[in-house]
């Protein structure tokens, strides 16, 4: 009965030794599933980390870019409204000096007028004489 026993014993140990063998293997292809997926996700993290951070150095130029364009911007509104200013006075200068020519003309052409007048008095005095 000892070796029926011993039989039977031998026999719960190889069935339990398979048993755990077959869960060892499971469990480390498990861990290993695991550990692949954890790799994958770690990948993929540093990836969207790697392309947030080059995201945020382009968002950095483009607000300084934009910063400089905006002044520029301003620098050319004031020019702008000094040239539009300008050119306001200009307006001014030029329709004030063409006032100005027209008075003279109107004086000449009533000078010349007083003029031919004279002329016609005095040829009129000579021929008198």
């Amino acid at each position: 009965m000892e070796e029926g026993l011993k039989a039977r014993l031998i026999l719960i140990l190889t069935i339990l030794s398979v048993i755990f063998f077959i869960s060892t293997i499971s469990s480390c292809n498990n861990a290993r599933r695991f550990k692949v997926a954890r790799d994958k996700e770690m990948v993929t993290r540093l990836d969207l980390e790697e392309k947030l951070s080059k995201f945020a150095q382009d968002m950095a130029v483009v607000d300084k870019k934009l910063k400089g364009l905006t002044e520029e911007l301003d620098k050319e509104k004031t020019a702008h409204q000094a040239t539009k200013k300008a050119l306001l006075q200009e307006q001014l200068v030029s329709k004030s000096l063409k006032e100005e020519l027209e008075k003279v003309n109107k004086l000449k052409e009533a000078l010349e007028e007083d003029l031919k007048e004279a002329l016609v008095v005095n040829k009129s005095l000579q021929t008198k004489k």
